[in-house]
């Protein structure tokens, strides 16, 4: 990128220069899911079309977004924007907890799908969530997890121990 760049003439790195710093401007933070949107609320959150009783919890904007280029799920999201991360000093805000209790109370969500990803910092984030929802939990909010395992089109002859494993716990039975 920075050959490329410096092939290219003052007036187009100018340009450039004065995108990037101007990034931010007009964007904002969605006040009910947590999303960067041109609007508040955002797209989504909008979108009558969508099921508005199933929130997915997602870590991270980057998780939203790979969500709604697959195209596999129509209901609502919320960003926790962090994890749990004990290694790398990290834990959910107070601020980001109520940020979550009061989407599920504001959406009358009927389910909570925890969407994080599939590693110890995941599973850190996944059991502190289940603390912070327990009561909710106990009160008949449907909380379920993404299923781990083998990918689709992947070979069992190729996979580590702990997908083989994660596969072994997630399986499910047959209909």
């Amino acid at each position: 990128m920075v050959f490329y760049l410096l092939r290219q003439d003052e007036t187009f790195l100018s340009e450039m220069g004065d995108a990037v710093a101007g990034l931010k401007d007009g964007l904002f933070v969605c006040g009910e899911c947590g999303n960067v949107s041109d609007a508040n609320p955002c797209s989504i959150c909008r979108d009558a079309l969508r099921d508005r009783t199933t929130l997915c919890v997602i870590e991270s904007i980057d998780d939203l977004v790979s969500f709604e280029q697959a195209g596999v799920y129509n209901g609502l999201y919320h960003v926790l924007g962090g994890r749990v991360s004990p290694l790398e000093d990290q834990d959910l805000s107070q601020e980001s907890v109520d940020f979550l209790l009061r989407h599920i109370e504001n959406a009358e969500a009927s389910e909570v799908i925890i969407a994080t990803n599939p590693r110890m910092e995941g599973d850190l984030t996944y059991f502190t969530l289940l603390e912070i929802l327990r009561d909710k939990r106990e009160k008949g909010l449907r909380i379920s997890r993404l299923a781990f395992g083998l990918p689709v089109g992947g070979s069992i002859e190729f996979a580590d121990r702990m997908t083989l494993h994660t596969a072994l716990e997630s399986r499910t039975r047959a209909r």
